[in-house]
């Protein structure tokens, strides 16, 4: 006996529903889709399809109009009901093109009068599937882009007088206008994403998106997907299409951030995509062919990490065209002023302080600071000094303790009252936590922020150290 509801499950391109109570011309419209390469799911009639809409993840519907109990315009409305953006296409007889143009009207996505040859009815299947993916794909650009915008603040907020920093603006004027790829090194916090970011700017893909992926970040599995994308139930979650950032970077600019920790099998699929410049989609077989110009960032030894066994030598070799090595802070230290000056302006209203300047002795410790965290570092030493400062100027007293001592080369004034170390440490650990509970106004997640710690971390501190509400 044949089941009401029935599917093809080979593996496919796209979910297509076809809601016809015609039995023949049901089967012959899901044969068509499914030599298309499609999943094919059938429904004899409008209730029995909106059921299976709501459990599938369908791409596109094909309707008939005239139908027993729920007719074709009623199943449109159902369906856009559950998903607004659902494409629906309508199924009409002769006599019924004018009532087809009204549900086009209502939100219907397109109709085809039967009888209907194999060919017409393919062309509209494509057209429909084009149209949904050129409407994901705008959807995902948006996701990425916006993500960007949320932390991107441009050229010009790279900040350096010093020579070293303007030998770097000369080199990326230069390497802007090729389409090689780049190599960023530089420790952490030296702004290597700005820079990757004025190069894209700079070039004639600046018009194009500019896309990253911290690599570092995400476990092997999560980054194939998110670089390549992954075709709908290549795994568990997997409940449609989704676009990887190689496809939303196309014609534009791919920054691979933390590229030093990519595993063996991502770079071998990294160096295909370099090569040849296509690639397929976790749990796809069709070929993607993208036009990507590639930037890499790190802070590890490539070069070391390849004569160790880590990294592959062809893959450096074509991330390795042109090199760039960003100085770290020690080294351009004449930048430390504007910088300060930048972040004082930058961070004032975030952390709603009255400071406008920095006094001599203070920016004198900054100025002795070894700065491993480089600009990234000062700029969080500037903001927890804002949250501390009383007066509209930062002084010594409210730098953290390892930059207030720095000018004199005592990072800390160890008491001798006979202490054991470990008491020393932890109290100072409960004055430093202290400082920017209140600095915060109590509010937890600040404080952790403000002293670089997770926020499960601080509540056990808390505790520890009898620290509540009552010290505010």
């Amino acid at each position: 006996m044949r089941s009401e509801i029935t599917e093809h499950v080979e593996e496919s391109m796209a979910n297509i529903l076809i809601i016809e109570d015609n039995e023949t011309l049901r089967d012959g419209i899901s044969q068509v889709v499914h030599r298309m390469g499609h999943k094919a799911y059938t429904a004899p009639g409008g209730v029995v399809g909106v059921e299976l809409f709501k459990r599938r993840s369908i791409d596109f519907t094909i309707s008939d109009l005239k139908m027993d109990g729920m007719n074709g315009l009623q199943v449109m409305q159902a369906i856009r009901g559950e998903d607004p953006d659902a494409l629906v296409m309508i199924i009409t007889a002769h006599g019924t093109i004018e009532t087809a143009v009204e549900a086009m009207k209502d939100g219907a996505f397109d109709f085809i009068t039967k009888p209907f040859p194999p060919d017409v009815l393919r062309l509209k299947v494509q057209k429909a599937l084009e149209v949904r993916e050129q409407r994901e794909r705008l959807l995902q650009e948006n996701e990425y882009l916006r993500k960007d915008a949320a932390t991107d603040e441009g050229f010009e907020a790279i900040i350096g007088q010093s020579a070293p920093m303007q030998k770097t603006f000369n080199l990326v004027r230069k390497v802007a206008c090729a389409d090689s790829s780049v190599y960023i090194y530089g420790e952490s916090g030296t702004g290597k994403e700005l820079i990757a970011r004025a190069i894209h700017d700079a070039s004639p893909r600046a018009k194009q998106p500019f896309v990253r992926v911290n690599c570092g970040a995400l476990a092997e599995s999560l980054l194939e997907s998110e670089l390549f994308g992954h075709e709908k139930g290549a795994f568990t979650g997997a409940v449609k299409r989704r676009l990887g950032r190689f496809e939303v970077a196309d014609k534009g600019t791919l920054l691979l951030d933390e590229i030093g920790d990519i595993s063996p099998n991502i770079q071998l699929k990294l160096l295909r995509v370099l090569q040849e410049r296509e690639f397929e989609r976790v749990g796809g077989t069709d070929t993607v062919r993208v036009d990507v110009r590639v930037i890499c960032a790190t802070n590890k030894d490539l070069a070391g990490e390849v004569a160790a066994g880590n990294f592959r030598e062809d893959l450096f070799y074509r991330l390795h065209i042109i090199p760039i090595i960003l100085p770290p802070l020690r080294e351009r230290r004449e930048d430390i002023p504007p910088l300060v000056e930048h972040f004082i302006k930058k961070l004032a209203m975030r952390t709603r302080s009255d400071v406008t300047s920095i006094s001599p002795e203070a920016l004198k410790s900054l100025m002795a600071y070894a700065w491993p965290g480089n600009v990234r570092e000062l700029e969080n030493i500037i903001e927890q000094s804002l949250v501390f400062a009383e007066g509209e100027a930062i002084e010594v007293g409210d730098l953290p303790t390892q930059v207030s001592g720095a000018q004199s080369g005592d990072h800390l004034n160890v008491p001798d009252d006979g202490r054991a170390l470990p008491e020393i440490l932890e109290d100072l650990e409960r004055q430093l936590i202290l400082r920017a509970f209140r600095g915060a106004k109590g509010i937890k997640t600040e404080t952790a922020r403000l002293l670089g710690i997770k926020t499960s971390a601080l509540y056990y501190k808390l505790e520890k150290y009898a620290i509540d509400d009552n010290v505010l």
